[in-house]
């Protein structure tokens, strides 16, 4: 489900390698969504979030470096949705995954999803295209 396509390529291979790996964690947490004999899935769905965080704020900070390095003009903008996405994995109530963890799951995997794409493709692709 979660994979990085040719069309998500900004032609700066450490962007790249780092948009390949978020997709990856989103196809952990999908393959952790679809596994029939995983009983309590609370403890791996913390750990994807703890590790979708941990890993986004890396790419972010090394994103807006490369963007200041090149005196990119939307370097503002891009803080504030790196902000914004950070503040959304915050608010994240672990009281609630344990209710329904695969509710959880696919509101995790939908938001990870549309924000990724929707942002690779309409801000990302900017800071390289000439």
């Amino acid at each position: 489900m979660f994979e990085m396509k040719e069309k998500y390529k900004t032609g700066n291979l450490h962007i790249d390698a780092e948009h390949e790996k978020l997709f990856e964690i989103g196809e952990k947490a999908y393959q952790l969504l679809k596994n029939p004999y995983e009983v309590d899935k609370y403890d791996k769905i913390v750990g994807v979030i703890e590790e979708l965080r941990e890993y986004t704020l890396y790419h972010f900070k090394n994103e807006e470096d490369y963007m200041e390095s090149i005196n990119y003009k939307r370097l503002f903008t891009q803080k504030i949705d790196h902000a914004n996405f950070i503040k959304k994995i915050d608010e994240v109530d672990f009281n609630k995954i344990d209710e329904n963890q695969d509710e959880a799951i696919m509101t995790i995997l939908t938001f990870l999803n549309e924000w990724l794409v929707d942002h690779i493709l309409e801000k990302d692709l900017l800071i390289t295209a000439k």
